[in-house]
């Protein structure tokens, strides 16, 4: 099923919805639609192409929402790209682990700064240790993200996104 790129009114990427949501905020007068899919939807009295990416007339100020983003399992992985943070491979997100850089049992805490994506091999290597202890490295400096992770996260559990949605996606 067709999803739609909802677009802040500065053409920065917001959220992933479903066509129909997208729709109704255009005959609500709140979006533009951008760009459309091939595919037509009808109705008894009218016909219009599905929209693929919608613009807000409007400015949705989400700066607020960035030192709220939510912490969580698929938050970290889509800040860390699904990329091992020790050997830099990428693994689909059912093979990847957390991994605390100071492990809890040092005082290690639940922070964007202490937390980093691992696969199973080298999360089972260094253990309950930290990098340095286990002869690793991390590959980047791990930090709290300075973008609305949401819309890498709803992409990455969607799968790959349609093609008419690149010239939009900004940070790919």
């Amino acid at each position: 099923m067709e999803r739609t790129l909802l677009l802040n009114a500065t053409y920065e990427p917001l959220k992933i919805v479903p066509w129909q949501k997208a729709v109704h905020l255009f005959f609500q007068g709140k979006v533009e639609v951008v760009e459309t899919y091939s595919r037509d939807v009808r109705s008894a009295r009218l016909s219009m192409k599905v929209p693929a990416v919608v613009r807000l007339y409007r400015m949705v100020l989400f700066h607020h929402t960035r030192r709220l983003v939510k912490f969580s399992r698929e938050t970290i992985f889509a800040r860390d790209r699904n990329c091992c943070q020790y050997c830099g491979k990428s693994f689909p997100p059912g093979d990847l682990t957390f991994d605390h850089i100071v492990p809890v049992a040092q005082g290690g805490m639940k922070t964007w700064e202490n937390i980093v994506t691992a696969c199973r091999s080298c999360n089972h290597k260094k253990s309950g240790k930290t990098p340095e202890q286990a002869g690793m490295a991390l590959l980047a400096r791990v930090q709290r993200p300075h973008w609305a992770p949401a819309i890498m996260v709803m992409m990455t559990m969607a799968g790959e996104p349609p093609k008419v949605w690149e010239n939009y996606l900004f940070f790919r």
